[in-house]
């Protein structure tokens, strides 16, 4: 009990400097929900966020095992996978969070660049759309959306934007 108490604490500050940081005082208030494309493109929905950090958001997606939620956050890279080339093309490799839940990045490079040299241990920020997995979710639509049907998503990695 004690160390979910400092883990929460630790999120909780980690939240409160990321406002600071950004001059919010008062925190996310929802983030939008995107369905799966749907017929006639996409009807936005809001889940209330207020008082959860990205990871906690990311946690409680993964938990109630929901999935089209717009999600932003940071994580180090523990692993580089093969592309998927089934379909569109896709980059792919796994997040660790602050949390300690993972993320399967799947960063359409047919839409957006290609993050060459991204190693082992390099920290990322996402922005796209969390689907659930038994294995702690994954991240996809981090490019911009050529049709302009869903919300642009991105990466960001050494300074750069890929989108």
């Amino acid at each position: 009990m004690k160390k979910l108490l400092i883990i929460l604490l630790v999120l909780m500050l980690l939240a409160l400097a990321a406002c600071l940081q950004t001059g919010n005082t008062q925190g996310p208030a929802s983030i939008p929900v995107v369905p799966p494309a749907a017929e006639g493109g996409s009807t936005a929905e809001t889940v209330p966020t207020a008082g959860l950090t990205s990871d906690a958001l990311i946690k409680q997606l993964f938990d109630e095992q929901k999935s089209g939620v717009q999600v932003s956050g940071t994580g180090v890279v523990t692993k580089l996978l093969a592309d998927d080339n089934q379909g569109s093309r896709h980059q792919r490799f796994i997040l660790a969070l602050a949390s300690g839940q993972t993320l399967l990045v799947a960063h359409n490079i047919d839409i957006a660049p290609r993050l060459d040299g991204l190693a082992v241990g390099d920290t990322v920020e996402f922005y796209g759309e969390y689907y659930y997995n038994d294995q702690g979710g994954g991240i996809h639509w981090t490019h911009h959306d050529p049709e302009g049907s869903h919300v642009d998503g991105y990466l960001k990695w050494n300074g750069e934007i890929y989108q």
